[in-house]
């Protein structure tokens, strides 16, 4: 089996696993698949869940897609050729209490091919962070603890070199704020002389296989907790934010637009519910500022908040 087979069956199978685990913890609702083609090559399954009692909103997506970049995205990837397979998983869930966090994750496969068909390159990427709206050290300490246990069996330098890398990533710079308290992110791994395309696909469905224990505890743990209106107010507010990164900043939106993605399904991102308040500022003191403090990287293994 090839490298991108091998990766096309993995995410289809996270797939089901993921959404039968949301499921089994959830309020009873079941995610609604929407299976699609894209024109210009390929297709994928779009699997929603909306208005469950744990769930505000969820998507988990996988796609399989193939076919000619465009100018504008050869020229970002800094690559000639223009014939391309990429594969992927890509997951965001919104919960409805403001005590359980916002989680996303994605984990994906790219290969580039001569005017032959001949593979010419290659990478993988992915990652998972956490974005909450109330500070919770043992969610956040659980969360990240977990990834780099994953992380560990391939080598200790790979958790704080791709948790910086997330840290890095996910900020909003026109905000000068980190979008929530990170995970790990990595991108364009690709085989070197010590390190095959077989060691990253290993790593790859690692990280993937971590985010089920790391994210599933913390719903467990907090779905029931009690919560006022004020502080959905806030869930709201912060989830502004989260719609102010994936329209501006993320690359995996860019790239979906700009290769004539299915916007249904790249925007499936996005809360059902947000809110933007003008020159918002949360009580010195209060549960809410406690957050903004929380945003700010650190050390969530040694040293949590």
């Amino acid at each position: 089996m090839s490298i991108r087979e091998s990766f096309t069956e993995y995410i289809h199978q996270l797939q089901d696993d993921i959404c039968a685990q949301l499921e089994s913890v959830g309020g009873g609702a079941r995610f609604r698949e929407d299976a699609w083609d894209r024109p210009g090559g390929g297709g994928g399954k779009t699997r929603i869940m909306r208005g469950d009692s744990v769930f505000e909103k969820g998507g988990v997506n996988t796609s399989v897609v193939h076919g000619k970049l465009p100018p504008v995205m050869q020229e970002r990837l800094g690559v000639k050729h223009e014939d391309f397979f990429a594969c992927g998983i890509s997951l965001v869930i919104h919960p409805a209490n403001p005590h359980v966090p916002t989680v996303h994750a994605n984990f994906r496969f790219f290969e580039l091919y001569d005017d032959k068909g001949n593979p010419v390159d290659r990478w993988f990427g992915g990652g998972s962070d956490l974005t909450p709206y109330y500070y919770q050290k043992e969610d956040v300490v659980h969360f990240h603890r977990t990834l780099k246990q994953a992380a560990d069996a391939f080598g200790p330098e790979y958790y704080p070199m791709y948790k910086r890398e997330c840290d890095k990533y996910f900020f909003n710079t026109h905000r000068n704020e980190n979008r929530g308290v990170g995970g790990v992110f990595f991108d364009y791994l690709k085989a070197d002389e010590s390190r095959d395309d077989h060691f990253w696909l290993d790593f790859t469905k690692a990280m993937g296989n971590a985010f089920l224990p790391a994210y599933i505890p913390i719903v467990e743990r907090r779905k029931e907790d009690e919560f006022t209106e004020d502080q959905r107010e806030w869930q709201q507010i912060r989830r502004g934010r989260y719609v102010e990164f994936n329209l501006i900043h993320d690359r995996g939106t860019l790239f979906g637009l700009k290769t004539n993605g299915r916007i249904e399904s790249i925007l499936m991102s996005l809360p059902a519910l947000a809110r933007w308040e003008y020159d918002h500022h949360p009580e010195l003191g209060s549960e809410e500022a406690l957050l903004l403090e929380a945003l700010k990287p650190r050390d969530w293994i040694n040293n949590p908040l």
